[in-house]
């Protein structure tokens, strides 16, 4: 699973970077979706990875806080993206005369500057409260399913979610192979 995400999130970042036609505003928003869902899967995967290979499941006191630090980062920007993506999408479709005019490249750098920032100011303390109160329960197996469904199986869905079920996209890819011989 998470080496699909990696491929999935990978593929999304050449085919933007790639393809002309897709240097657009929800394109834009897309790749870096795609780069923070990569940030948010490799904070946590490759280390369990390694606890199972190695069977030790004993992590520094600094290592667990950038851990969960990069953790809930990555997961705020995921949240403040998707809610870019959302206005995005509203202004193109409520508004499709004043969408060139208003999503300009500076107003999209803007928008994702002011979401990375919002998540520093907004959610870290709130993240951090919720890591501390989860660490004090007394079941730590309940909620491993909940907590891999978040970690590995949404940043592994949202390239097809997002992006590869898009006709643009599809378009694109058909490219790629041409373009590398």
């Amino acid at each position: 699973m998470y080496l699909l995400a990696l491929c999935g999130n990978l593929l999304i970042i050449l085919t933007v970077s790639s393809d002309y036609h897709l240097h657009t505003p929800m394109y834009f928003f897309l790749f870096n979706l795609s780069i923070v869902d990569i940030g948010f899967i490799s904070t946590t995967v490759p280390r369990v990875i390694m606890d199972i290979q190695t069977h030790c499941q004993v992590i520094s006191y600094v290592g667990c806080l950038t851990q969960m630090s990069l953790f809930i980062i990555f997961g705020c920007m995921d949240s403040m993206l998707l809610t870019v993506m959302a206005y995005d999408r509203f202004l193109a479709i409520c508004y499709p005369l004043h969408y060139q005019v208003v999503m300009n490249p500076s107003r999209c750098g803007v928008l994702l500057l002011g979401s990375y920032l919002s998540i520093v100011c907004l959610f870290y303390g709130t993240g951090l409260g919720v890591y501390f109160s989860n660490s004090l329960s007394h079941s730590p197996g309940s909620n491993a399913v909940a907590s891999v469904m978040y970690t590995v199986v949404t940043p592994m869905m949202n390239p097809f979610i997002y992006s590869l079920r898009n006709k643009d996209i599809k378009t694109a890819l058909r490219k790629i192979p041409s373009r590398t011989f």
